[in-house]
């Protein structure tokens, strides 16, 4: 196979590294219309509408919504029903996810000025939250883990989720993922419909105040369209990885850390920066050599061939430039001294340290979330986290003597932006 080769001494290479990492993100217009229509039927027909679509799309034969949730009994079941082996690793990577939330948590605080006013902020955890899981073929157990911990260590009080049977097929790790993650309620439902019954609620599915969790096109879209009526996690873009070397790690491990993003789907991205010529020719030989033994070769191929690249770069310093431009979603640093190196990236939605840190414990069970920012976003995002879940309030409680200098300063600036009723409500507090 061929994977794009670049290099930051060509002149072309700025325009060549902003066309590498060129992604549309504008939804499909036909996906868009389709959503749309199905997101006004549920919200207009309910149960009804749900079931409608459920039954159409994921080919079940049901009449009733109570047919759709499983109990608690079931999810317990279903981690019975697992393998010790896979258990007790469901387990031990939840725990690793609760305790690193639970150092998260934000509490509310006040303080008291001089004159009696108090001022501060109180955090409450929402109310009720949807957690959106792939279903069928596609099975993510650890991403259940990743959403509904951080929910739960919030102080959320309710949980629902939504995951598609196709041809009432359950997975079991699924299942079993939520049992242990504390999720309240659980749906067999999936698509726009799902996002639908969160948002607007149902006759049996219950309004939630904020849905998180991936999905295909038509989640991502009605995720959109759904914003504002009740808050999301974001819509995630392909997966990337950004690996920086420096040519000290074996060729084999880096190669395949590349494969690690590329076997999502095709559109995925990964990168490696190298000052080390030779190194980034070792690595191509490794990518060659390991391909052929994956079983998802076909998918890696095309992701490497299309949006993949091996970047020779000047130096460490000028990696960690390309590498705060390009934002990832996942950086490794498989250098010397990486926590050091770390002070210089100022943007990547998780950075992993030094050579036995593969991306691969960041996905399952190193502790921190793997829902992070895509697509550059993490100029401006961050990873989810318990923040997510908890919301703050502003605290104010001003004092008789504070009325009286506070009350001077908003009257004089509401008279100047003309809201007269502003002022008068500030001056009827002042003593004189």
């Amino acid at each position: 196979m061929k994977i794009r080769r670049l290099s930051t001494l060509e002149n072309t290479f700025d325009a060549d590294l902003k066309a590498l990492l060129a992604f549309e993100t504008a939804q499909d217009d036909s996906v868009d219309v389709v959503v749309a229509s199905i997101l006004k039927d549920v919200k207009a027909r309910g149960d009804a509408a749900v079931l409608e679509y459920t039954n159409r799309f994921d080919k079940t034969n049901v009449n009733s919504m109570a047919e759709l949730e499983l109990t608690k009994a079931e999810l317990n079941a279903a981690l019975e029903s697992l393998p010790a082996v896979q258990r007790v690793a469901l387990q031990a990577a939840a725990d690793r996810v609760r305790s690193y939330h639970e150092k998260q948590v934000m509490q509310s605080w006040t303080y008291t000025e001089a004159d009696g006013t108090v001022l501060g902020q109180q955090v409450t955890a929402l109310d009720r939250v949807g957690l959106y899981v792939p279903g069928g073929k596609a099975a993510y157990p650890s991403s259940v883990l990743m959403n509904a911990i951080p929910a739960k260590v919030a102080g959320v009080s309710e949980l629902i989720m939504v995951v598609p049977t196709p041809n009432a097929e359950k997975n079991a790790l699924v299942l079993a993922a939520a049992a242990i993650s504390g999720v309240d309620r659980v749906f067999c439902i999936g698509g726009a419909q799902a996002v639908g019954a969160l948002a607007f609620g149902t006759e049996t599915v219950p309004q939630v105040d904020k849905i998180t969790g991936p999905g295909n096109a038509y989640v991502a879209a009605a995720k959109r369209r759904v914003f504002g009526v009740v808050g999301i996690d974001m819509v995630a873009g392909p997966s990337e990885i950004l690996v920086i070397c420096d040519g000290k790690t074996n060729p084999d491990w880096i190669a395949m850390d590349l494969f690690s993003q590329a076997e999502h789907d095709e559109l995925a991205q990964s990168i490696l920066l190298s000052h080390d010529a030779d190194f980034l020719d070792k690595v191509a030989a490794s990518i060659e050599k390991l391909l052929e033994q994956m079983p998802r070769k076909d998918i890696i191929r095309t992701s490497l061939e299309n949006r993949g690249a091996l970047i020779l770069v000047k130096d460490l310093d000028e990696a960690a430039e390309i590498s705060n431009y390009i934002a990832p979603e996942h950086l490794e640093l498989s250098i010397e001294e990486p926590y050091a190196f770390s002070q210089k990236i100022k943007h990547a939605g998780a950075i992993f340290m030094g050579r036995d840190t593969c991306e691969a414990l960041g996905d399952y069970c190193a502790g921190p979330n793997h829902v992070l920012p895509t697509s550059r976003t993490a100029r401006f995002s961050s990873p989810l986290g318990v923040y997510d879940f908890q919301k703050r309030s502003s605290l104010i409680m001003v004092s008789n003597q504070g009325a009286q200098t506070l009350g001077k300063i908003a009257s004089t600036l509401a008279h100047g932006e003309g809201l007269q009723s502003h002022a008068r409500s500030a001056e009827y507090r002042l003593n004189e």
